[in-house]
């Protein structure tokens, strides 16, 4: 039988036959006999099930379960099982091949796996309105299996690099939630090199001008880059042969959105970032060796470059959370430019490059509390089924990207927390007991509070009492995703057994007033009382804030309450979500100043201010008006990748000469007449209206926040080029208004 027969075209069939063939090369060479056969009657069933399947793109929809396969071989590093697995992982849920007839083929793990990927697949669903709570099924898969996971991620990796045939409304919807949740999952992970692409991919989504005029600038700089990496590595690359040492040693550029992150926070153009590059040394060394090999290398470095001893960074040591090894310091290199040096083994490369498969691959006799510590913490909030969807992923976020110190347990046991944790997240992450008793901490051999942030290297004693209880109030400074959890589920527990004090004194109000204790009876209660559930209501009853001399008796024979007329609520009209839509569904999309927006009632966010000719998306709210965003607004990704269903497509027509606030942040010396320059500019050249304008000075820098009416983007652009040319200014850059609605 001929390979592919049932493909209708040659053409189909030969492209196939190639990227398989690319497969099987990027497949660890030590796949057995028995492995190639098993991945290629994958590769055929899958291509079979797929054969009538297209992509967007017009090509045969195999390929990209066949891409999916070579990210997870070559890029992750996976073996076999997780191959058969990227190749089979969207037959069950989109063609005729079913669970059972997977573990018929190929056994229970790969079904288990493939049952794991079908179940998230809807996790992302554009059309879904329970991301929180998908998101706590697919970390559910994770925990069973870390496959799994990693197969999705390499699996929306693919997606984003071939979603130019997309529409733009799913762009943004994608590349938000790949943003919000997939990139930080791959840095957990310890995939760096995937996390950055994603990161970069999903900023070419969100924010296309800012990418693009990055991405040409950086090829613009190339040839001068490759000039500078060569002299720095030129001496170095000499010493290390002259002792011995087998290295590599390279400049690696830094990621698009790094580069970007760095311009808005320091406030500075493309051209003022001075480290758009790293050097990486990686030796050859063997395990005994490694720690005093890098160290070796360090001094050689720091031997003809000036080290800057603030910039040191020991993860060789006390390696990451996630298994990241690596010495990083920063030197004075020729020309006067700081670089970055990153010192690491072979070994430690491929596991900061490939994450979790490599971190395993050498796990055997390491003293590992990161990933396996991670997986447990992820199992036990998991176990909280009572936690609202919503807040669980927030907390679970919260430990994400986050990044970690190092303390100490009176006996010298190592844990590892995030910055900024406080005395009770560490003491949650010894005990739940402990936390739910915890008082005190001695720090250092120094009582303090249990609020008490914590440093690195610190040495902590907890201190508890029987007496003592979790409170809400302990919410405000605990950070981790752990203590978080157990202070929620305590917290509502102890409410409940109040609760239920509650709860007997309105039956026995009931049964005074002969009113029926049913379900409507409560609710109209609920509503009156303007509360969340039945629950807070009886909460409320027994903590005496609700006046239970308000409920009436009632009239006639249903046994129904009846409420004071003056004060009765109506019950809150429900988002029409489909209403809103349909309004606008016969142009598809929200024209702002257009004829469709003249039916709908629209606001522009105050959180991010958008202007005419800023790429913008409709925000469907609670009372059904619909809030404008840009898409680079700070609160776009969470709205995106929470709500996606709420999100309706907008653009701007010709806009009517209306007036938008806008905020500029302008630095530069502050000298005499510096101020006189730029409301000149403003208001004398382009006739715009200035709302406000905060100036600070320090040491002959300030640094003013102006707040400009402008009619649209081209005008703003036009005015930050021209306030760029002035004197003495050395910064300009738009900013969004400190403003945490959501809505």
């Amino acid at each position: 039988m001929q390979l592919l027969e049932f493909i209708d075209t040659e053409a189909d069939r030969k492209v196939i036959l190639k990227e398989y063939r690319s497969l099987l090369k990027s497949c660890n060479p030590t796949l057995s006999k028995e492995d190639r056969k098993q991945v290629r009657m994958a590769f055929e069933m899958a291509a079979e099930a797929h054969k009538e399947m297209r992509r967007k793109s017009g090509e045969p929809y195999i390929l990209h379960p066949i891409a999916v396969a070579k990210i997870v071989a070559k890029e992750i590093g996976l073996g076999p099982t997780a191959i058969i697995c990227a190749l089979l992982h969207d037959t069950v849920e989109d063609t005729e091949l079913t669970i059972d007839d997977i573990k018929f083929n190929f056994g229970a793990k790969v079904a288990e796996i493939i049952d794991g990927l079908t179940k998230i697949s809807s996790v992302f669903d554009l059309k879904s309105s329970f991301q929180a709570e998908n998101f706590r099924k697919l970390l559910l898969t994770l925990a069973k299996d870390v496959r799994v996971i990693l197969i999705k991620i390499a699996d929306r990796l693919h997606n984003m690099r071939t979603m130019d045939s997309m529409p733009r409304h799913k762009q943004l919807k994608i590349a938000s939630e790949t943003m919000y949740l997939y990139a930080p999952l791959a840095h957990r992970l310890g995939l760096y090199a995937i996390k950055s692409e994603l990161e970069d991919l999903s900023m070419k989504y969100t924010e296309r001008e800012v990418y693009r005029d990055i991405a040409r600038k950086l090829q613009q700089t190339k040839r001068e880059r490759s000039r500078y990496i060569n002299e720095f590595v030129k001496p170095l690359n000499t010493e290390l042969e002259r002792q011995g040492f087998s290295a590599r040693i390279f400049g690696r550029p830094k990621s698009i959105f790094s580069i970007y992150n760095k311009m808005k926070k320091k406030n500075v153009d493309f051209e003022e970032v001075y480290d758009l590059f790293a050097i990486r040394v990686v030796i050859d060394s063997p395990p005994h060796k490694e720690k005093a090999d890098c160290w070796r290398v360090y001094s050689i470095v720091t031997d003809y470059y000036q080290p800057n001893p603030q910039r040191l960074r020991d993860w060789i040591s006390t390696p990451k959370a996630n298994g990241y090894e690596s010495l990083h310091t920063t030197v004075m290199g020729p020309k006067g430019r700081w670089v970055e040096v990153q010192i690491r083994t072979e070994r430690m490369d491929e596991v900061a490059e490939r994450g979790y498969a490599a971190h395993w691959k050498y796990k055997e006799g390491s003293n590992d509390i990161g990933l396996d510590g991670w997986l447990r913490r992820i199992r036990e909030l998991l176990k909280n089924p009572e936690s609202n969807a919503l807040d669980f992923m927030d907390d679970f976020k919260l430990n994400l990207f986050t990044k970690e110190i190092y303390v100490f347990t009176p006996n010298g046991d190592l844990k590892i927390l995030p910055v900024n944790a406080t005395a009770l997240d560490f003491a949650y992450e010894i005990h739940t007991d402990i936390g739910n008793h915890c008082i005190g901490a001695k720090v250092n051999h120094k009582l303090v509070p249990i609020s008490h942030q914590l440093n690195n290297g610190d040495q902590v004693e907890i201190i508890t009492s029987k007496k003592q209880k979790p409170n809400e109030d302990w919410l405000n400074f605990v950070i981790t995703s752990r203590a978080r959890s157990k202070i929620k589920h305590s917290v509502k527990e102890l409410r409940r057994k109040v609760a239920m004090q509650g709860k007997e004194m309105l039956e026995r109000k009931f049964k005074t007033l002969k009113v029926d204790f049913t379900h409507e009876n409560l609710h109209q209660l609920v509503e009156y009382f303007d509360v969340n559930s039945t629950l807070d209501l009886y909460y409320r009853i027994a903590a005496k804030k609700v006046n239970l001399t308000e409920i009436r008796a009632l009239k006639g024979p249903h046994r129904n309450i009846v409420l004071p007329e003056d004060k009765a609520k109506p019950v809150e009209q429900q988002i029409d979500v489909d209403k809103v839509k349909h309004t606008i569904k016969q142009n598809e999309e929200l024209l702002i100043f257009g004829e469709s927006s003249k039916k709908i009632n629209y606001q522009f966010a105050k959180c991010c201010n958008p202007i005419p000719g800023d790429d913008v998306f409709g925000f469907i709210t609670v009372n059904g008006a619909i809030k404008i965003h840009r898409t680079n607004c700070p609160n776009a990704i969470s709205l995106m990748s929470n709500y996606g269903y709420r999100v309706v497509k907008a653009r701007w027509t010709q806009a009517e000469q209306l007036a938008f606030l806008t905020g500029l942040k302008i630095t530069g010396l502050d000298d005499v007449g510096v101020m006189n320059r730029i409301t000149n500019v403003i208001s004398g050249e382009l006739r715009l209206n200035i709302r406000s304008i905060s100036i600070n000075s320090t040491d002959g820098i300030f640094e003013g926040d102006f707040m400009v009416y402008v009619n649209d983007t081209q005008e703003l652009e036009r005015l930050i080029a021209r306030l760029k040319e002035l004197k003495g200014i050395s910064a300009v850059a738009r900013f969004d208004v400190e403003d945490n609605s959501k809505g």
